[in-house]
């Protein structure tokens, strides 16, 4: 399943892998670590270029 709102925010695949893998636990205190996690991943991410919307061509 694609997160488009997730992925502008997180851009490094270990860290989707991780959101993904939080976000599929249920729980008051799996809620609450999921959102501890995409807190602290946007800002780790912030700085670095979204991976998806890079272009590889030389043209």
């Amino acid at each position: 399943m694609q997160h488009p709102f997730i992925n502008a925010l997180i851009k490094t695949p270990c860290g989707r892998a991780k959101y993904t893998d939080l976000a599929s636990k249920r729980g008051t205190f799996s809620f609450f670590r999921l959102i501890w996690f995409v807190f602290f991943a946007t800002l780790r991410d912030l700085p670095l270029e979204n991976p998806d919307y890079l272009d590889d061509s030389k043209s």
